[in-house]
Order: C-alpha cells, then sequence, then structure tokens
C-alpha cells in the first residue's frame, strides 16, 4: 500500500496540474462547463463501450453533450472529468479516469496542436520541470518546438509498412502499438496526424486525401496524451456514419445503444469546430516520470 506521504506528493502534483489547465483555458477565453456524468444515449463507438448503471449509462465522454452546447452558441468551451469505459485496465489504463476536453468554432487539428503544446508548456512551468525533463526515461524537450509526423511517414520509417487506403484493423493497430507509438515524442512531444478515415469516424476527410482525416494525436515519451480532431460539418455524413458503428457493434456481438436522438438534433447546428481530449492522468504520468498510472491517482 502506498504511504500516506507519497498520496500527498501525488494530489498536490494533480491539483498544480489541473490549476494550471484551468488557468491557461481561461486566459484562452474559453469557457469551464459541466455535462452529466450519466447519460441516456451515450454516443456508438464500436471500439468504446460504456458502463451501464440501470437503464442509463455511465459517460466514457463528455463529448455528447458539449457538441450539444457547440450547437446552442457556445464559442470556446472546455470541461475536466471523470469518464468510465469498460475493459479498460491496466498500465496505462483505469476504467475510471479524468478527462480534459475542450472544443472551439471556426478552427481546426492545426488549432489544437497549437492548444495542446501551449498547454503542455503552461504544465511544465506549473510543475517546475527543468528543460529538458525526465520523462518514462527519456530526455524530452517539452517546451520546444514538437514533432508533426504523418501516420504514412511514420509506419514508413518506424513498422517499414506501406498503409493502404483503407488498412486492416489488427494489422493497423497492433503495428501502431509494437513500433510506432514506443519511438514517438522520445526528444520532444510528437504529433501524429492524418490517420485512415476508416477508422475516425468523426473526423473531416483531408482535402488531399480523402482516405485519410484530420485527425492528430499527442505523444510524449512513446504515451499517448491526448487526441483530437477537426470535426465533420455534414449532419448526414454523420447520421451515416453514427449508423455504420452501431451496426459494427452489433455485428461484434455488442448491445447496441440507443439512439442518440438529442444529439443527432445537435448536430443539425453544430457550427465548423474542433475538438481534443487529453488523459490527465497519462499527462501526469509522462510529466512525473511514472511508470504506471497507478501511481499517479490517489486510489487505484
Amino acid at each position: 500500500m502506498r504511504s500516506l506521504a507519497a498520496t500527498h506528493e501525488i494530489l498536490e502534483r494533480r491539483a498544480r496540474l489541473l490549476g494550471a489547465v484551468r488557468s491557461f483555458f481561461a486566459a484562452g477565453g474559453f469557457m469551464e462547463v459541466e455535462t452529466p456524468c450519466l447519460v441516456d444515449e451515450p454516443i456508438p463507438e464500436r471500439f468504446i463501450d460504456a458502463p451501464p448503471v440501470g437503464d442509463r449509462y455511465l459517460a466514457p465522454s463528455p463529448e455528447v453533450h458539449m457538441k450539444q452546447l457547440l450547437a446552442a452558441g457556445f464559442d470556446r468551451i472546455f470541461q475536466v472529468s471523470k469518464c468510465f469505459r469498460l475493459g479498460e485496465r491496466g498500465a496505462r489504463h483505469l476504467p475510471e479516469f479524468t478527462m480534459l476536453e475542450w472544443y472551439r468554432t471556426g478552427a481546426d487539428y492545426r488549432d489544437l496542436a497549437a492548444d495542446a503544446h501551449g498547454l503542455l508548456k503552461a504544465a511544465a512551468d506549473a510543475l517546475g520541470l527543468p528543460e529538458p525533463a525526465s520523462c518514462r526515461g527519456n530526455t524530452v524537450m517539452l517546451r520546444g518546438m514538437p514533432e508533426f509526423i504523418a501516420v504514412d511517414d511514420a509506419f514508413r520509417t518506424h513498422a517499414g509498412i506501406e498503409l493502404a487506403d483503407e488498412p486492416d484493423a489488427f494489422v493497423f493497430d497492433a503495428a501502431l502499438v509494437e513500433r510506432v507509438e514506443p519511438r514517438l515524442g522520445l526528444r520532444r512531444p510528437a504529433f501524429l496526424h492524418d490517420y485512415p478515415s476508416c477508422f475516425c469516424p468523426m473526423a473531416k476527410r483531408t482535402q488531399e486525401r480523402p482516405a485519410r482525416a484530420e485527425r492528430l494525436e499527442l505523444y510524449i515519451a512513446g504515451l499517448e496524451i491526448a487526441n483530437g480532431c477537426t470535426e465533420i460539418a455534414d449532419p448526414a455524413l454523420q447520421e451515416r456514419t453514427l449508423h455504420a458503428e452501431q451496426d459494427a457493434r452489433i455485428r461484434q456481438g455488442k448491445d447496441p445503444y440507443p439512439w442518440p436522438a438529442a444529439f443527432m438534433n445537435a448536430l443539425r447546428s453544430l457550427p465548423p469546430c474542433a475538438g481534443m481530449a487529453l488523459g490527465i492522468d497519462r499527462l501526469l504520468m509522462a510529466l512525473t516520470d511514472t511508470a504506471s498510472i497507478d501511481g499517479v491517482v490517489a486510489f487505484a
């Protein structure tokens, strides 16, 4: 069992990090919002399972309600919330975890990268980290210019794989986890961008290559910290996409979710926007040179 002194240090660092998060977004003109942890209709996603509670669900993310706020006219919003997912437990996963999620209208995934880079510098300053800092056994320039690498280039360089327009999901995931991710962000933060569209149901397709989507993920010392995208602005395409995700859940033998009618109605008024989700626990892991996610929470 962890000592009380060690728990005190963890909570003190978390408090400083969360304070830096709120100060950063407030300075950027974002409004902090709160949305329900219990939801009636989770967004259908084939790879994410929301824990059922009676006839409702614990929220796997705040997206379903935050997009309704955007549709109602809010411009820049952020939230720090508890999220819940079935089947997620390990050195990098908790079934209950703390997520930061933010959205800005009239923006794209490049704006999200700028937000994330600025937040990372603010977090490093709040924790009093040197430059470079020790992160998961690597020496990382947290405040320096991040690296940007396209998914196709990363797979070619680190895995020796030329990706098809629609790669096999099993092969893609295995190569990403085993050969690509461990090599990202080892000297400076890295943004992996332009993912295959078939794996990004809510992301806008790139103009140059519709088989790729405007999605990016932030890595520090081989650890995925955040992911975000330019949101699809076409309600009809979004509806077809979510029907496809619901059908995929059924084919996998999973229970279909109730159809998210309120969410779909809000999407008809959703302005062009971009949004990003960042794992607070994982960010703290990277910034405190901690090997397991259990080491950055008071109770695991």
